[in-house]
């Protein structure tokens, strides 16, 4: 029997990348995963790779009836939740002086604004000893040329966590921050490919990187199955870095 047996979980972004990887662990160990995202090919193909004990619904975190709709049809089909991960975010390269209203209004509205409803709005079905994940990052906590907006967005991440603990005291709801640090997706690739420096920043991150490499979804996915399972029972509040030592040294 899996460390998930039973449970319900429900992962936004959950269609490519650290999502899709947390997925097929979730899967793995036992649990039955919504995964909700904007691209309607690729949560076909997801869920082509996952299988019966995945299910897609189509929405995006800063739309408010997108929100309503996925946990109306969790709560319709499943009754209520147990696993909350709220991976979905975006980052883009814009350094001091090239920072437009656009710009930080895009990061914020999905990595903080879409992380807040999607919380708020999931917390009536997320059942008693449940755990919610919030993605955060190294540069939450680093300085990082060019990320200052993306940065910023992680740090209130950060944050809310802290707060959130708090205002779940007594209910057995556990929340924490699972932050990565570089990591093989596409997602990732095609942020640096913006630079035209692609394989300059990835041996940068390697050089820097105590373990010598950036990492693998699956690796981000142990940690994320870990923080899901009563082997975290006694951890709230908390951030947990997958990021081969870059921003712990």
């Amino acid at each position: 029997m899996g460390k998930l047996e039973g449970k319900t979980a429900v992962i936004t972004g959950g269609a490519s990348g650290i999502g899709l990887a947390t997925a097929k662990r979730f899967i793995a160990d036992g649990a039955f995963v919504y995964i909700f995202g904007r691209r309607q090919e690729a949560l076909d193909a997801a869920l082509a790779e996952l299988g019966p004990e995945a299910r897609a619904v189509r929405g995006d975190t800063t739309n408010p009836d997108d929100l309503d709709h996925l946990f109306e049809t969790i709560k319709g089909e499943k009754g209520g939740i147990d696993i909350l991960f709220a991976n979905a975010g975006v980052g883009e390269f814009a350094p001091l002086g090239q920072i437009t209203a656009d710009h930080y209004a895009h990061t914020f509205d999905i990595n903080v604004r879409g992380t807040l409803f999607t919380v708020q709005k999931a917390l009536p079905l997320i059942r008693k000893g449940g755990s919610i994940i919030l993605t955060g990052s190294t540069v939450g906590v680093m300085g990082t040329p060019a990320m200052s907006v993306y940065s910023a967005s992680k740090a209130a991440v950060r944050n809310f966590a802290r707060s959130w603990a708090l205002d779940l005291k007594g209910t057995g709801i556990r929340v924490n921050v699972l932050s990565p640090g570089a990591t093989e997706t596409q997602k990732v690739r095609e942020l640096f490919a913006t630079t035209g420096m692609e394989d300059e920043i990835v041996a940068g991150f390697e050089e820097k990187a105590p373990l010598g490499r950036i990492g693998d979804p699956s690796e981000t996915a142990a940690v994320a199955a870990f923080l899901a399972s009563d082997d975290s029972s006694y951890m709230t509040g908390g951030e947990v870095f997958v990021d081969g030592g870059i921003a712990q040294v």
